[in-house]
């Protein structure tokens, strides 16, 4: 049977965490090249590289990004050990890594994740937002437990993972209050040269709106386009311009941006997808947001 040396473990473990061997000498008080050589011994057992030695500055390699955050529940353990020995409450959370797409509207996010926080197990969330193809990395290099976005992994993507469709719902157009009864009236004609701020045009929400107006012969006048939902919704909370937010989320919009619903098409259809490693969710945490998001969050949709 082939055993672990949890030295060495330790020894990249404190590497990845100090940002370099060098700082990792200093903190476990042992000599540079001590550290290197016994790195290197458990990349010899593994059996694969844990850096990437062709940069200057320290990068993991894919296996070094798994057998980093194995190590890293290893030792979290025994920190847990310690605690529950001296008679300290042991419940620690476990770590859900979620990455979320930066075309997803915030408030369908923190509905999303809401479920995950509620489990009987405590959930610790750790959240990135970044670029759809960047988050799609994080699963392959297992940095990442579940990726949420409005669109799904396509076949030619690269990437082994698994798209599960969460709900989907039509969209509503928001105006300021002081212009939303006169846009109210003859929508969607009465967006024709209206102040619009859009979703970023590479969004499928922003592809979608922009499609549905060219079908229906309508022409506003885009002021704005958004990376971010929330700013989008801040600026049309100005009177700024008109803009459009899946259904699902219509009161809280209207409760907390203080703006009013102009009109509502179910030509649009915004989906959202949480996209796993594998096809069969074995996270509590993933899997309480998959159940909660169909049974509930857009069920009525």
């Amino acid at each position: 049977m082939q055993w672990l040396n949890y030295h060495h473990l330790l020894y990249f473990w404190t590497a990845v965490r100090e940002g370099g061997i060098q700082a990792a000498s200093r903190r476990l008080r042992l000599a540079h090249p001590t550290v290197s050589v016994q790195i290197k011994q458990l990349e010899e057992a593994l059996g694969y590289e844990l850096f990437d030695r062709s940069h200057r500055k320290l990068e993991l390699t894919e296996a070094g990004h798994l057998a980093y955050r194995y190590a890293d529940e290893i030792f979290s353990l025994g920190r847990e050990l310690l605690d529950a020995l001296d008679g300290q409450p042991a419940g620690r959370p476990v770590r859900l890594s979620v990455g979320i797409s930066d075309a997803m509207p915030k408030l369908v996010v923190r509905n999303l994740l809401e479920p995950a926080l509620r489990l009987p197990t405590p959930v610790r969330l750790v959240c990135s937002e970044d670029r759809f193809d960047r988050l799609l990395a994080g699963l392959a290099t297992h940095s990442l437990d579940v990726v949420l976005a409005d669109m799904p992994c396509a076949p030619t993507s690269g990437v082994k993972a698994f798209n599960h469709l969460l709900g989907e719902c039509g969209v509503s157009f928001f105006a300021h209050k002081a212009s939303a009864p006169k846009l109210r009236r003859t929508f969607p004609r009465s967006l024709n040269d209206a102040p619009m701020l859009m979703p970023a045009e590479d969004t499928s929400l922003g592809r979608a709106v922009m499609q549905w107006f060219e079908s229906r012969g309508v022409r506003p006048e885009v002021v704005a386009e958004f990376d971010d939902s929330a700013l989008m919704k801040t600026f049309g909370q100005d009177g700024v311009g008109v803009f459009p937010t899946p259904s699902v989320m219509e009161a809280e919009v209207k409760r907390q941006y203080r703006v009013q619903v102009i009109g509502r098409t179910e030509d649009i259809q915004a989906r959202f997808y949480a996209i796993s490693p594998e096809r069969r969710l074995k996270n509590p945490a993933v899997t309480a947001i998959c159940d909660v998001a169909r049974e509930r969050l857009f069920a009525s949709a």
